[in-house]
């Protein structure tokens, strides 16, 4: 069978094929659509596979550790920066070890689309010591997806996978198999005390783990995702990987004249990379999307004198992503000669294209949040208002401009805590439902534990609405859990965000501004796309009934 998928379905397809008994994510883009399309599949509920959001990263990781205990085989999703939040479980998981089959997949986002940094997830899993996988397309993140669960069973780790923006949101032709394999049955680990991290366990694990270092390697030298091109023209080698590897083919369509190694399993192939170094006298350049990851390694992982090129040396570019005419234009720094022949024709931008910056939809209830803050804090002399990630990040932005500083998921009520502990006042935090729950609660809980004088804004618009609206896990109940975690239930304080209700807002926060403690305000008004959604389900719905 063949079918027209984006990477990210590719892979979700192929796990699901390969006997997947449980996926575990936190939305974020580039890595949202795997799990909506485990979730959306026939099979996720012809075998009741587990397929619901987590909290957040570092909950989902644990809980496919969980499932992978139990012998079953799970995946777990997120975007680069949510590794961050997964790291503690993360790097521990390479000392458990594995049960059942466990792919941690990480979708990086160079030139930064829609994310904070553009950090590179390679370096996570070379810190972990744990194989890593990264397809270069399409058809091979649907068959890496069983491969890496047999990888994963057959060294005793978790197996890394790293997807990046334009493999995950482009799409390709995959052949796929007919049917699933079964899932795998309840079993249990032999070894169950390196599953316990004491100390005494951790130092047997850890050396248990280097040692089985080299036999990592061994597997990359003989991955069917690492290849070895010869080439005629031996006056220079090329190593690529991943997605750049279509680059560069698309640059040679005839085939590449210089031998080249393809990589797309870590750690690094040491014998295929020295056969290169060999044939080519050493002249090497590397095109890799993201950090220079493997031209970092490579300088120092043959122990000898090399003529290494890449984003280090500046012949490819360092920051953004790759393209076939920024590939084009390292390897012409290098070869003058062949600069015509790789010319890449691209069509310019149309004139009538004018770009728009991202804005809070109309009818958005975080639009009347911010309006209303704006007016009282005009009022004061030196307001700040610390922001976090979501729709209303936005804020920040034109005509608002109402934040003074967005860093990470939950930093908006911890920063606004530090805040005030250095005498800041007002002192304003906005968050928005899920990014509370993700990890907003426990920096409101040292909040609370003080009475800072801070206010906390939580701009409930019931779903997770950056990321195409998947379900908030605090639905219904971020007032009983500001309260459950010791606020104060006379300045926890409920207001529907709405044009309407514009200066009881106002009152509002003047108020609670006032009060000399720690105050949380719940402005709710359920996300306008979500709720456009909802009244035509429930209007197919009437209008089936009264067929």
């Amino acid at each position: 069978m063949k079918q027209l998928l984006l990477g990210d379905e590719a892979y979700a397809l192929g796990a699901l094929h390969a006997g997947l008994s449980g996926g575990y994510a936190y939305p974020g883009t580039p890595s949202t659509e795997i799990l909506e399309f485990i979730q959306q599949h026939p099979l996720t509920r012809e075998r009741g596979i587990h397929s619901r959001w987590s909290s957040n990263e570092k909950t989902a990781m644990e809980e496919a550790l969980g499932m992978s205990f139990c012998g079953k085989r799970a995946l777990v999703a997120m975007k680069h920066v949510g590794l961050n939040v997964a790291a503690d479980p993360y790097v521990n998981s390479a000392f458990t070890g594995v049960n059942g089959g466990l792919l941690v997949t990480v979708a990086d986002d160079p030139s930064m689309h829609s994310s904070q940094n553009e950090q590179d997830s390679r370096f996570y899993a070379d810190f972990a010591l744990m194989p890593l996988l990264e397809p270069s397309n399409q058809q091979e993140a649907y068959d890496m997806a069983r491969y890496g669960f047999e990888l994963s069973e057959r060294v005793g780790t978790p197996v890394t996978f790293r997807f990046v923006t334009r493999l995950s949101h482009s799409r390709g032709t995959v052949e796929t198999a007919d049917e699933a394999m079964p899932e795998r049955p309840l079993s249990y680990p032999e070894k169950s005390r390196q599953w316990v991290l004491m100390p005494g366990n951790s130092k047997v694990r850890y050396r248990e783990l280097l040692a089985d270092w080299d036999r990592m390697v061994a597997e990359s030298e003989k991955s069917p995702f690492n290849r070895y091109t010869p080439g005629a023209d031996t006056s220079m080698g090329i190593i690529v990987s991943g997605i750049a590897a279509n680059y560069l083919a698309e640059l040679f369509p005839e085939g590449v004249p210089f031998p080249t190694v393809k990589i797309s399993q870590y750690p690094l192939p040491v014998e295929m990379i020295s056969r290169l170094a060999d044939e080519t006298g050493g002249n090497i350049l590397v095109i890799e999307e993201g950090q220079p990851f493997i031209e970092q390694k490579l300088r120092g992982l043959l122990g000898r004198g090399l003529n290494i090129s890449g984003k280090l040396s500046g012949h490819i570019n360092r920051t953004g992503e790759l393209t076939p005419d920024s590939v084009a234009a390292g390897i012409a720094k290098l070869r003058p000669e062949l600069a015509e022949k790789l010319h890449v024709e691209v069509n310019a931008p149309a004139e009538l294209v004018v770009p728009r910056p991202p804005a809070l939809c109309q009818g958005c209830g975080h639009r009347d949040v911010y309006h209303a803050l704006n007016d009282v804090l005009a009022e004061f002399p030196n307001p700040k208002v610390f922001g976090d990630i979501g729709c209303y990040t936005l804020g920040w932005l034109k005509p608002f401009n109402a934040i003074d500083s967005v860093v990470d998921m939950g930093a908006s009520i911890t920063m606004a805590k530090g805040a005030a502990d250095a005498g800041q006042h007002p002192s304003v935090a906005i968050i928005g439902d899920s990014t509370f729950t993700h990890s907003g609660m426990t920096g409101l809980l040292d909040a609370i534990n003080e009475n800072s004088p801070a206010t906390i804004i939580i701009s409930d618009n019931l779903t997770t609405g950056m990321t195409g609206g998947q379900d908030s896990q605090g639905t219904g109940k971020i007032e009983q859990i500001c309260i459950g975690l010791g606020a104060d239930p006379a300045h926890v304080r409920t207001i529907d965000s709405h044009p309407r209700t514009h200066e009881q807002m106002k009152e509002l926060l003047r108020e609670e501004i006032a009060y000399p403690g720690l105050s949380v305000i719940v402005a709710r008004r359920e996300c306008i796309q979500t709720a456009r959604r909802h009244a035509s389900a429930k209007a197919k719905a009437a209008k089936g009934g009264e067929a």
